[in-house]
């Protein structure tokens, strides 16, 4: 059995044409070792030197020097849309959830617990499958984390319908 070919650098962009595509969820496009496959079948392992955050477009350079470029993967999320948009951005971002921000709507990851409150706020909330490419934490790199609302939690976010919601994790 042959060795596979290795990825230990990570681009944001390409120097040179790209000799294949990996497409990746979200969540997937963070990393620090994994085999991965690409759209072609071929098969890498990805060893970069630390957990890493992949963008869209960027590049996993392979230890020959060839250019694997990533891509974000179409993956299950809610489209949202609101007379006033940016209103229901700040409540998204106020549950530190990754967000797709476009002109007219809001791209975010499944989750009933969000969605019941953007429609309590009067948001329309869709299911749609698309590639998930949301804004950067702090000065635009970097992720944000999500509340995940199946485990419990110990702080609270008081909400515009009277009661709070407890949720305990490190930030």
């Amino acid at each position: 059995m042959s060795a596979l070919p290795t990825a230990q650098d990570y681009h944001t962009h390409g120097y040179a044409p790209s000799q294949g595509r990996v497409a990746l969820t979200y969540e997937d496009r963070f990393l620090r070792r994994k085999t991965l496959q690409l759209e072609d079948g071929t098969r890498i392992l990805v060893d970069l030197p630390k957990t890493t955050s992949l963008d869209h477009g960027g590049v996993l350079r392979l230890t020959d020097g060839a250019e694997i470029t990533v891509i974000a993967a179409p993956e299950p999320l809610l489209q949202v849309t609101a007379e006033h948009l940016p209103r229901i951005a700040w409540h998204i971002g106020n549950r530190h959830t990754p967000c797709q921000i476009e002109d007219t709507r809001l791209l975010i990851q499944r989750d009933h617990v969000i969605k019941d409150m953007l429609e309590l706020l009067g948001a329309t909330v869709t299911e749609v499958t698309e590639p998930f490419t949301p804004e950067g934490g702090a000065y635009g790199h970097g992720r944000t984390h999500s509340h995940d609302h199946s485990h419990p939690h110990a702080h609270d976010h008081t909400m515009d319908h009277g009661h709070s919601h407890s949720h305990d994790h490190d930030h």
